[in-house]
């Protein structure tokens, strides 16, 4: 693979980096450490301006090129916040703080976007401005939505956002891209039932909410099954079911909460609302009441088509043609990236994380053999995107 000589002798100063990272997880909003130390790395490298607490603990590097004859910005981002995980790896440089952990290769993310941060500060061989964006809580905590809303598209005049992360499963020095959603929405719905308790003995007298939670649960697997077309991407899961607190007594009420992924917006308002009408009717017809509350979580990752070509074409001239996927299968899971992608035109790229324990298990450790593909891919990028005259 043609990784860029330079980048190649970086490679033991980020895995360095990515190591000490990954030894003192942070988590959510609270990567005052991790953020410090980006802070302080940009500084060093001569980034041309750094901004911190943006969206309360994220960082913003900018480094302006030789030449800005094209007044453009590109957005580079990586996440830095770990997980609520206590680490089983026995790694040398294993998580330090106990029940948290880099679980998801965050630390990874972060490390090799540094390493591209100073790779192009250095060179400088692009006409324009790179802002190298630092977030926190990716985890839960929508930190690329509060980001935004503290100015971060306008403040830089970014034009085009990119985004990476590793995939376990997919082969070291891979990439897998796709045009549109590659990663989905997020909901949640929490349904309270409420029916009429009384003694199990004299179930007659009662309105079993547990009857109730029961049906429902079958019947919503068919909002899916039934529904929606057999071509549209889409999973409901009812995850907890919570009812009564004894055994001889039938509850007032029961509660069921569950998840549903979308790759597709209409697809998602279309479950939104058969939800909504049918969780209340199918209660009444046992005599019950049911409310539901409907939570929209991340948005359905959508890479931009134009932006998902020119990464994949970048991709290529990393690795080669023959380890792009460019129609990769998308993923059921999250990514907060979308709410960026929402504001600007960009895309978000896998990149192999080889053969490692799944992500968000206590197993899963950062693959650093991926460190020169990701960051000589990010150095392209910036390069090819504001391609010097």
């Amino acid at each position: 693979m043609p990784i860029l000589n330079r980048i190649a002798e970086f490679h033991d100063e980020i895995t360095a980096w990515r190591r000490d990272l990954h030894a003192h997880p942070e988590v959510l909003f609270d990567v005052h450490r991790t953020a410090g130390i980006v802070a302080e790395k940009l500084k060093a490298f001569g980034v041309d301006e750094i901004v911190t607490g943006l969206g309360r603990t994220g960082v913003v590097g900018i480094i302006n090129g030789r030449t800005n004859t094209s007044g453009r910005t590109i957005g580079l981002r990586a996440d830095m916040d770990a997980l609520t995980v206590t680490e089983q790896t026995g790694a040398a440089y294993a998580s330090t703080i106990p029940g948290k952990m880099h679980a998801c290769g965050h630390d990874g993310h972060t490390a090799m976007l540094l390493g591209a941060a100073k790779y192009l500060a250095e060179t400088r061989n692009f006409d324009g401005r790179v802002a190298v964006i630092f977030q926190p809580a990716e985890e839960g905590g929508g930190g690329g939505k509060v980001m935004i809303e503290d100015g971060l598209i306008e403040k830089f005049d970014i034009a085009e956002v990119y985004g990476m992360h590793n995939w376990p499963g997919m082969p070291v020095g891979h990439f897998g891209i796709r045009a549109g959603g590659i990663m989905a929405a997020t909901d949640r719905f929490y349904i309270t039932i409420t029916g009429q308790g009384g003694h199990a003995a004299r179930p007659q007298q009662t309105i079993d909410p547990i009857i109730v939670a029961a049906q429902l649960v079958t019947a919503l697997q068919t909002i899916v099954s039934r529904n929606l077309d057999p071509l549209d991407n889409a999973v409901l899961s009812v995850t907890m079911i919570e009812a009564g607190e004894a055994d001889n007594v039938i509850s007032q009420t029961a509660k069921i909460t569950g998840t549903v992924r979308t790759l597709d917006g209409a697809v998602q308002d279309f479950i939104e609302a058969r939800l909504n009408d049918m969780v209340p009717q199918l209660a009444l017809a046992f005599g019950a009441t049911a409310e539901i509350r409907y939570a929209r979580g991340y948005p359905v990752t959508v890479n931009s088509e134009r932006e998902a070509s020119f990464a994949a074409d970048v991709a290529a001239e990393i690795s080669g043609e023959e380890r792009v996927d460019r129609d990769v299968a998308p993923s059921m899971g999250g990514e907060d990236f979308s709410f960026m992608l929402n504001e600007r035109p960009g895309a978000y790229i896998f990149v192999g994380n080889g053969e490692s324990s799944e992500l968000h298990t206590d197993t899963y450790d950062f693959n650093d053999e991926a460190i020169p593909v990701g960051t000589s891919y990010w150095v392209r990028l910036a390069e090819r995107a504001l391609k010097a005259g």
